[in-house]
């Protein structure tokens, strides 16, 4: 059986030796550039080489994340970049961009490629197409449950979150931050809207909800089932937290270290109660184990608070000045506590009922602490900071590497020191040993210096020695032969990369037919009906009205995001919205795709262009400036199609809302009712469901129609409305503005 590899975020230097010291077998890490997590603190390129260095001293492998959409004003700097990352020799490269996971691999066809969860992977022929293109290994969709992994039959590595923050919309499906605060989720800005609070309505109705995290999902935390995952087909079990804290990585590194090895001696991995605290201790919105676990959609969502949840401290009283906690905890100064109120504070100041100041007190004592949040009712208490844990997962032993030692001691002859590191052997040789003219060197004195290692990574487990009776060698020449080969051992395993071979050969295209297309999506039959006749294209979600309408050639389906299993159709018009679909369908069908490919380049047309497709549309995302130099790459060779009116999906999700705050049953009914979100910001955000995913819509209309010109003279040929509830005189009037644009 192949080793099941244990991969750990770093957003530091500091964070990335924790993690190796905790036993991971690959880091996951960013430079400043091109990385969906833009706020962690991340590596400059000096750092990215100590970090590569530092990870192969211990075997431990290096993925970089570049693994955000990229516009065609930013790619020759991004090969650039990537060209630094090949030199320095980083293990493999996480990546969304399906046209720079093209071009890379065609620049160095034998990078490792690991496509990121960004690039939406949920379904068998979305992965065997990757696996084709190049790609080694795909970070599957953490919405898929094992049943559902398992089913999927294609030889490529795959990779699941198995601890840390959970998003709520499928990674890379998410448009919310960049709508709304041009922010992007796909190029690592996500402002993390998912986690405010929202008020639920029905036709302008507040539902006035308990709950106000209606979004905002609990921390995933797989360790107790994850015996069933190593026994399932993924090869790589990923954290996530490339923001959270050294300590948070090294500790959740160490207890997945431990339960995976307990699995792969045979033995049942069971994680204690102890590291369950202290899990929940470090970070938690309480936990969850996860859609991979089979989570109820329902059980999935935080709706209290999004706020690190820490565990139950006890109940609080407040006391004239002071705050009396009856402990079920441990205590101690300096610790963090939140109460009910969801007002937290640093306990600088520990109390015991007598009125002295203490250090700690124990589970069962009163304790009293300053009212620095003007707390005012009884509740319970939290504690969201344990400095005794974090100083004792500060004193983890540093990761040594283990070593043996031969020396040969043959008078007359140089003294001969191999070093073995498991993996290769070193041997140098040193000046003549000689016959000692008064006491002989003895084994005790030769392992005595040889041992001498502490500030070296390395451990000795085993010398052997091979000698004359009777020798003679200088301690000092020993000591700089000692210290000479572990140097020499020590930069041999830092430089230890794979050799990858830079062909640059040219990304192949096909140029495509140019439309002039004006397309339309429908909600509902009325709309159908309405623009039948209007000489555009017409395309609806809705698998029975597109059955009842497609005898009409301008009638198109619209298939799912989420499609798990791709069916088998021919002879349709379809506008496809992931991946694996869009190339499935491409083979016996006319096939578009819709805005949520992501394509923001030259280069991920150019590969799309290969696969039968007629239409691609082009991302929402792209910036004027990058809309101009990608339209002067393309134009006249490529079919592409602008979003010049409507309400993108900003979000679609497993997780249903609805179902859980007003349907509260098995069989949801709700799908054709009118709800809406809104947070402090006064947007309304519209519900939808489509085959129990629930999308979220922008807030307002994007209105591009004034700019149908400009588009034209880029050479932009096809334009395409989004609808939601407008009615025939709304519609004309947009099919107005088009018609004189």
């Amino acid at each position: 059986m192949a080793k099941i590899e244990l991969l750990s975020p770093a957003g530091d230097l500091e964070t990335l030796k924790r993690a190796i010291d905790a036993k991971c077998d690959a880091v996951y890490i960013a430079g400043y550039q091109y990385g969906a997590r833009k706020y962690a603190k991340n590596f400059s390129m000096e750092e990215l080489d100590e970090a590569v260095k530092y990870a192969h001293l211990y075997n431990v492998l290096v993925y970089v994340t570049v693994n955000t959409i990229i516009f065609e004003s930013e790619i020759r700097e991004f090969i650039d970049y990537i060209d630094h990352l090949m030199l320095i020799g980083v293990d493999a490269l996480i990546m969304q961009d399906l046209g720079m996971i093209n071009l890379v691999l065609k620049r160095y066809p034998n990078a490792v490629i690991h496509a990121s969860t960004q690039a939406h992977n949920h379904n068998k022929e979305g992965l065997q197409y990757l696996k084709d293109l190049g790609v080694k290994r795909v970070v599957l969709d953490r919405e898929l449950s094992l049943n559902e992994i398992k089913d999927i039959d294609v030889s490529i590595e795959k990779e699941v979150f198995i601890h840390g923050a959970l998003c709520v919309s499928y990674s890379g499906e998410c448009l919310m931050s960049a709508l709304s605060l041009s922010r992007s989720g796909n190029r690592g800005e996500c402002a993390g809207l998912c986690r405010l609070p929202y008020n639920l309505y029905k036709n302008d109705k507040s539902l006035n909800l308990k709950e106000k995290y209606l979004l905002s999902l609990k921390e995933l935390n797989t360790s107790k089932y994850i015996g069933d995952i190593l026994n399932s087909n993924v090869d790589s079990l990923k954290i996530e937290g490339r923001m959270k804290s050294p300590y948070y990585v090294e500790y959740i590194t160490k207890v997945y270290r431990r339960l995976i090895d307990e699995y792969e001696t045979g033995r049942k991995p069971v994680v204690t109660l102890e590291e369950e605290k202290n899990m929940a201790l470090l970070y938690n919105r309480k936990f969850t184990k996860g859609f991979i676990n089979l989570e109820d959609k329902k059980d999935i969502v935080n709706g209290i608070s999004q706020n690190h949840q820490g565990i139950y401290l006890g109940k609080a009283y407040p006391h004239k000045d002071k705050i009396k906690i009856i402990l079920e905890e441990d205590l101690a100064q300096n610790d963090g506590i939140r109460f009910e109120n969801n007002e937290g504070m640093i306990v600088n100041y520990l109390f015991r009922k007598d009125g002295k100041l203490t250090n700690e007190l124990k589970k069962g004592e009163e304790a009293y602490v300053l009212n620095k949040v003007n707390l005012r009712k009884d509740g319970f208490v939290l504690k969201t900071l344990d400095t005794r844990l974090e100083e004792k997962i500060k004193n983890i032993p540093i990761r040594k590497i283990p070593i043996k030692i031969k020396c040969e001691f043959f008078i007359g002859k140089p003294l001969i020191i191999t070093v073995d590191d498991f993996s290769s052997k070193i041997t140098i040789e040193g000046c003549l040993v000689e016959r000692a003219k008064t006491a002989s060197l003895s084994d005790e004195v030769i392992i005595e210096k040889l041992n001498k290692t502490s500030n070296t990574p390395f451990v000795v487990c085993d010398i052997k020695i091979n000698k004359d009776e009777n020798i003679f060698f200088p301690m000092k020449l020993l000591n700089e032969m000692r210290r000479d080969i572990l140097a020499s051992l020590k930069e041999k395993r830092e430089n230890n990369k794979k050799i990858i071979k830079k062909i640059d050969e040219p990304v192949k295209y096909k140029n495509m037919a140019i439309t002039h297309d004006i397309s339309f999506l429908i909600r509902n039959e009325s709309q159908l009906k309405y623009l039948l006749n209007k000489n555009v294209l017409i395309y609806t979600e809705d698998a029975l009205l597109y059955a009842k309408y497609k005898s009409y050639n301008n009638v198109y389906l619209k298939t799912s995001r989420v499609n798990n299993k791709v069916k088998s159709l021919k002879n349709e018009r379809i506008l496809a919205t992931e991946l694996g679909g869009a190339i499935s369908y491409a083979k016996d069908n006319e096939v578009f795709t819709d805005i949520y490919l992501n394509i923001t380049n030259s280069y991920a047309i150019k590969t799309l262009s290969l696969e039968n497709i007629k239409k691609i549309a082009l991302s929402i995302e792209i910036p004027n400036d990058d809309l101009i130099k990608l339209m002067s790459e393309i134009k006249d060779m490529f079919n592409v199609e602008m979003y010049v009116y409507g309400r993108p999906e900003v979000m679609i999700m497993k997780y249903c809302l609805l179902n859980k705050y007003v349907n509260k049953e098995k069989v949801c009914h709700l799908c054709n009712d009118k709800y809406y979100i809104m947070g402090d910001n006064k947007k309304k955000y519209p519900l939808v469901s489509q085959n129990c995913y629930l999308k979220i819509l922008n807030s307002e209309n994007i209105n591009l129609l004034d700019k149908i010109s400009f588009y034209k003279s880029l050479g932009i040929t096809n334009f395409h409305v989004d609808l939601y509830d407008e009615d025939t005189l709304e519609i004309e009037n947009i099919l107005k503005k088009l018609a004189n644009s």
